[in-house]
C-alpha cells in the first residue's frame, strides 16, 4: 500500500486499507498545503487520490500540485486523480468540473452517494482527502449530517477499503458532531500553529489512532519554498 507522508513517519507498520482518519486543525495551520503535499506523494508511489476541495477551487489544488512536481491534468486523464469541486456551490453557482458536489445539503450528498459511491468496486489504492469538511457543518443539522455520515459516507469508504483524511476546523462543529465524528474515526491528526515563543512553529501529532502503534508527540513541520510540508528533521 502506497504510504501517506508525515502520518508514515509517525505511525509503526502501516494502516489498514479503509482507514478513516480526522484531521483537526487551526485555520492558520499549515493544514491545506499539507493535505496536498500527502496526495502528492500519494500519486507519485502510484496511488489513485480523490481529493475534495471545500476552501479553494479546484484550479488551486491543480497549481500547488504542479508546484510539486505532479501534472494534474495527465493524471485526471488516466482516472488517476479526481478533484471534485465543493467549493463552488457554497457561492450559489454551478462547477464546471467534471466531479463536483451540487450542493453540500445532506439530503444531496445522500442521493450522490447512491448513485456514485455505493457502485464502486473496493479501491484500496485510494486515497481521500477533503480539505475543509467543516464546510457541510453550516448547511446542516447536526443530527442529520451524523447520521449521512455514519450511515452513508463512512460506511461506504470502508467496505471499498478507501483510506480517508478530513480536515475539520478546530472548534467549528458543534461539540455533539464532533464527538460523534471522533468516535467513528480510526485515527485522529492535530494541526496546530504555535505562537508562544518569538518564532511561531507549526505542529503536528497523532492524538490516537487504532491498529497500528504511534508516535504521539508533537512534531514540527517544515514548508519548502514549493510548500510541500514535511516533518523537520
Amino acid at each position: 500500500m502506497a504510504r501517506i507522508p508525515l502520518i508514515a513517519d509517525l505511525i509503526t507498520g502501516d494502516l489498514p486499507a479503509g482507514s478513516i482518519l480526522l484531521v483537526e486543525y487551526d485555520p492558520s495551520s499549515q493544514w491545506y498545503a499539507a493535505s496536498v503535499s500527502m496526495a502528492a506523494g500519494w500519486l507519485r508511489t502510484g496511488g489513485r487520490v480523490m481529493y475534495v476541495t471545500y476552501a479553494q477551487p479546484p484550479d488551486g489544488v491543480r497549481s500547488q500540485l504542479s508546484r510539486l512536481g505532479v501534472i494534474a491534468d495527465e493524471l485526471e486523464k488516466n482516472d488517476k486523480l479526481e478533484i471534485w469541486d465543493g467549493y463552488t456551490c457554497q457561492l450559489g453557482q454551478r462547477s464546471k468540473e467534471k466531479y463536483a458536489h451540487e450542493s453540500l445539503k445532506v439530503s444531496d450528498l445522500s442521493i450522490m452517494y447512491a448513485r456514485e459511491q455505493w457502485r464502486r468496486p473496493p479501491a484500496p489504492e485510494l486515497l481521500r482527502i477533503s480539505d475543509n469538511a467543516s464546510s457541510a457543518a453550516r448547511v446542516n443539522d447536526e443530527k442529520a449530517l451524523v447520521e449521512y455520515l455514519i450511515t452513508r459516507a463512512f460506511p461506504s469508504q470502508k467496505l471499498r477499503k478507501v483510506t480517508s483524511i478530513r480536515g475539520i476546523i478546530r472548534g467549528l462543529p458543534g461539540d455533539w458532531l464532533l464527538k460523534h465524528i471522533e468516535a467513528a474515526s480510526d485515527g485522529i491528526i492535530d494541526f496546530r500553529l504555535d505562537e508562544t515563543s518569538e518564532e511561531t512553529r507549526n505542529l503536528i501529532r497523532i492524538r490516537t489512532m487504532r491498529n497500528v502503534g504511534f508516535d504521539s508527540r508533537w512534531h514540527q513541520v517544515r514548508v519548502s519554498d514549493n510548500f510541500e510540508v514535511t516533518l523537520e528533521k
